[in-house]
């Protein structure tokens, strides 16, 4: 665990990402979620503040499991309307020349050969500063949405999951030699096709035969998150993921998966400290406590528990309408979100028995994590803390008002982080990969998978 802590704004590209609500608060401006200016002017902030990345949540379709139908989702824009993740990139990319982005995308409803293209071309256009959150997606409103009755069983799309790895990992790194682009205008060649060759793939679940339609971008494969925690997840993020995404309600739980994901990359032959660890919370900061306790609270008045229980009833796959507002949470295993009802229940290390009451308030500011308030110091200390204690290189800040959370961070908790020497004060050159994992890192290396399906040149 290196001593600079690592910092991501965590957004979405919609009005209502993880605080139910708090799009009408005067000074939110999250309904301009579908204007340009709302991501460049949001992107050049974060890079003022030397921010690591702006990491874009997203999700297809709707809310509709709380009271079997979308209707409470669509009143309190409850992750809906929801445009495209990737789409915004390129302009934020334009406006800035460090800042990273990764972005969300979920694997089960589209084709390696098209999503692999997609990819490489935002590596080349941010010039190596992408990176993807691989995810299998968990409602069954996306599933009717793509031609299925309901998504595949939880286990099974982890399966799939693997499959769809080594098809764009094929794509990305075996289709093409470095060599392959030579732009020789003297003899008009601009691709040797001696160096070109199909991926080809026939997996359980995927086929491929073809040319990766994209040259070699800066990173090949983007740089990989992974946010499932389930035990299925964290094998899978054990054997592909770089970095991953966990959620920060409980410290001691946050402390047992990081050790247990960095336990099995070991056993498959990774370095522990090859897999990064950025665990989500909320921060609401002032210049006096008393001032951040107050910000904190009218917050909260703007909040809607109608829309937090629909939020949390899609995660949980379980609808809380019908569950009953004051009745105890017990595990129930489902295809949704399985370590999010883990967590409340069987894996809860506190032993707090949860109500769908008691969880909705406490997820109408930040979402289902710790919310930390408190002036810059307390925020500094809170934040060392969760890294001593946890074991984890960083974290994903998500916003409750948009851009306040984020530009009350930069002024005020950064220059505190810099102070103590443990945030950077200028970012480092290179890839995404190589702004956390150092220079020469552009490009995963053995024992990763990926590595593995690298292009050998044609001998003679």
């Amino acid at each position: 665990m290196s001593s600079e802590i690592h910092i991501n704004a965590f957004a979405m590209n919609c009005p209502g990402h993880l605080s139910p609500g708090l799009w009408t608060h005067p000074r939110d401006r999250s309904a301009h979620y579908n204007t340009l200016e709302y991501w460049t002017d949001l992107a050049k902030l974060l890079e003022s503040g030397l921010i690591d990345g702006l990491f874009l949540a997203d999700v297809l379709g709707l809310y509709d499991v709380y009271g079997g139908g979308p209707e409470t989702a669509l009143r309190n824009a409850t992750q809906v309307p929801v445009n495209d993740a990737l789409l915004v990139i390129p302009a934020m990319a334009a406006v800035t020349t460090h800042l990273c982005f990764a972005s969300t995308a979920v694997l089960s409803f589209e084709p390696p050969y098209t999503f692999a293209r997609r990819m490489s071309t935002l590596d080349h256009l941010t010039r190596g500063r992408i990176g993807w959150n691989i995810v299998t997606g968990y409602l069954d409103s996306a599933a009717r949405g793509a031609g299925h009755e309901r998504q595949v069983s939880h286990d099974i799309r982890y399966d799939i999951a693997h499959d769809y790895m080594d098809a764009v990992y094929k794509l990305w790194e075996g289709s093409w030699d470095d060599a392959a682009i030579v732009k020789d205008t003297a003899r008009g060649i601009y691709a040797d096709p001696n160096h070109v060759r199909p991926a080809l793939h026939k997996g359980p679940y995927y086929q491929l035969n073809a040319i990766h339609l994209s040259e070699p971008s800066p990173q090949r494969t983007p740089l990989l998150f992974q946010a499932g925690s389930s035990n299925k997840g964290r094998a899978f993020a054990a054997k592909h993921a770089e970095c991953v995404f966990l959620n920060g309600r409980s410290k001691a739980l946050v402390a047992s998966r990081v050790t247990d994901i960095r336990r099995r990359a070991a056993a498959a032959g990774r370095r522990a400290s090859s897999v990064k660890a950025f665990v989500e919370l909320n921060v609401i900061v002032a210049k006096t406590e008393a001032a951040a306790r107050a910000k904190y609270d009218e917050y909260l008045s703007y909040g809607s528990i109608e829309g937090a229980l629909a939020l949390l009833s899609g995660w949980l796959g379980i609808d809380l309408k019908a569950h009953g507002l004051d009745r105890p949470l017990e595990y129930v295993e489902n295809d949704a979100i399985r370590s999010a009802i883990e967590a409340l229940t069987v894996e809860n290390p506190d032993k707090r028995v949860w109500t769908a009451r008691d969880l909705a308030r406490s997820t109408i500011v930040g979402g289902s994590t710790t919310s930390l308030v408190g002036t810059p110091e307390t925020i500094a200390d809170n934040l060392q803390e969760w890294v001593r204690d946890t074991g984890v290189d960083g974290f994903n800040i998500s916003y409750a008002v948009m851009p306040e959370t984020f530009v009350d961070f930069v002024e005020l908790v950064v220059p505190e982080l810099q102070r103590r020497g443990v945030f950077k004060k200028e970012y480092s050159e290179g890839t995404f990969r190589e702004k956390l994992f150092g220079r020469g890192h552009a490009r995963l290396k053995p024992p990763h998978p990926a590595a593995g399906f690298r292009y050998q040149p044609f001998t003679a």
